[in-house]
């Protein structure tokens, strides 16, 4: 069955993005969607976003990805069974951001994308190197490409060399906007957020500390987290973390590096946190990226990964009102101009030496008058004292 593109274009639109958010709903992926919305609200974008019964795609899509690695060919197989749809119209780029190398294969059911784009450029996210050959057949697809871009710096090489195509570095991104506490400079009702992998000893330290001191602690309480819709997702986790006055971070999979897998990567969570001016906590990565892009003093305090007195930790930072509020400008004053998914957008488009556009110049107009607001803002240093005094 071939279908045109079934949706609403734009004859004047430039990009043709694929986007998986009517095909998988994990949580991890809310970010990855949030980045598409950004590039369809500054670029002119027809946003392809197939659909498929979601009880079967997770069969056909395992079926045809595992065959994919038996038969070492990505080209073969379809997970959108059935399906093959054709794009009609010319676009400058092609766009998709794949947070696995599992979302590949939908390539194979869209007919004449690479004849009627110009340019195609794929952001691989989360990959890493230890299971680079293991995806080798869905990553031969991107030799079709012109460039790929990974926020994971050090799996670049091992994907050029079976790509055979330009490989970039570039850093996660965030909607600094949303994740803004300013011009509201919003009340921090949340004493700690602990969202995702966690230590156990520093978890049980917290409820205690949460019992004994009444303070609001949020952290998971299920697993295999799937969204019924990613924007509510996301407004949910984003209000967390601009209403936290503390959040526990991690580098990338931290239970998962060490003598079998000692690569080191900048976590999400460690751009959502600057963003959103929470004090983060925790155990930054030991990479050139993350000092790269985190260059400014006290963007997280370190604190072992098994912290057993964290209630110190908390209590002393309590103590330093003004240290506080310096991390927390810096964190918000830094993201808003460095690490907006805007600036990932524009530096894709520099890349492949494609026009910037008026409402990219727009969103970042805004940001820099929402990074002078927080920079000159009253200090929030009464929240802290207020805290204390009960």
């Amino acid at each position: 069955m071939t279908q045109s593109i079934a949706f609403p274009f734009n004859e004047a639109s430039r990009v043709l993005m694929v986007s998986m958010r009517n095909l998988k709903f994990h949580v991890s992926r809310s970010a990855g969607y949030e980045f598409e919305d950004i590039i369809c609200s500054c670029d002119t974008v027809d946003l392809f976003s197939p659909t498929f019964n979601p009880a079967l795609f997770k069969v056909t899509n395992a079926l045809a990805n595992s065959a994919a690695k038996i038969f070492k060919n990505g080209k073969l197989f379809h997970f959108l069974v059935n399906y093959q749809f054709e794009v009609k119209k010319e676009y400058e780029l092609f766009f998709i951001f794949c947070q696995s190398p599992q979302d590949i294969l939908v390539l194979n059911s869209l007919k004449g994308w690479r004849d009627k784009c110009r340019y195609a450029v794929c952001w691989l996210d989360e990959l890493w190197a230890k299971d680079i050959d293991s995806w080798r057949a869905q990553l031969e697809l991107l030799k079709d490409f012109d460039c790929v871009f990974m926020n994971f710096s050090s799996s670049i090489d091992r994907v050029h060399d079976i790509v055979q195509r330009p490989c970039y570095s570039i850093p996660y991104g965030v909607d600094t906007v949303k994740f803004c506490p300013y011009p509201a400079d919003l009340y921090r009702c949340i004493d700690v957020l602990n969202i995702g992998r966690r230590s156990k000893v520093t978890h049980n330290a917290l409820l205690e500390l949460a019992d004994r001191e009444k303070l609001f602690y949020i952290y998971d309480t299920i697993k295999d987290l799937y969204m019924s819709d990613y924007g509510y997702h996301r407004s949910l986790y984003t209000n967390f973390i601009k209403r936290s006055r503390y959040t526990i971070v991690n580098k990338a999979k931290f239970d998962l590096t060490g003598k079998t897998n000692p690569q080191e990567e900048v976590d999400p969570r460690f751009f959502e946190g600057a963003a959103g001016g929470t004090i983060m906590l925790g155990v930054a990565p030991k990479c050139k990226d993350f000092n790269k892009y985190f260059d400014w003093s006290d963007p997280v305090i370190e604190i072992p990964f098994d912290c057993f007195s964290i209630a110190g930790v908390i209590g002393e930072l309590d103590t330093q009102p003004e240290y506080q509020d310096k991390i927390r400008k810096n964190n918000i004053f830094n993201s808003l101009l460095t690490h907006d998914w805007v600036y990932r957008w524009e530096a894709i488009l520099a890349t492949l030496g494609l026009d910037s556009t008026p409402k990219i110049g727009k969103r970042k107009a805004h940001l820099q008058n929402l990074a002078e607001i927080a920079r000159t803002s009253p200090d929030s240093c009464h929240q802290t004292r207020l805290l204390l005094a009960q």
